[in-house]
């Protein structure tokens, strides 16, 4: 999955953002975003809890929504 993710990012990458460094700023800070959301979710689980955690890999999930545009991003100046 992580590999299509990656793929398909690379082929629309000029649709998401001018530099792929840019862009891969971008996702290292979606997915740190959704790691911390994500272990504070787990911590305030209990054994009897049925809350349903998203475990697919965080890098996936940010490519993801780099893809979909659900990330905004902007330059401060």
């Amino acid at each position: 999955m992580e590999d299509r993710a990656f793929s398909m990012l690379m082929k629309n990458l000029d649709k998401v953002t001018a530099n792929p460094y840019e862009a891969v700023l971008v996702a290292s800070r979606r997915a740190r975003q959704l790691n911390t959301s994500r272990l504070a979710q787990m911590e305030m689980m209990t054994e009897d809890s049925e809350e349903a955690i998203d475990y697919r890999k965080v890098t996936t999930q940010a490519i993801e929504d780099m893809l979909k545009q659900k990330i905004r991003f902007h330059y401060k100046g």
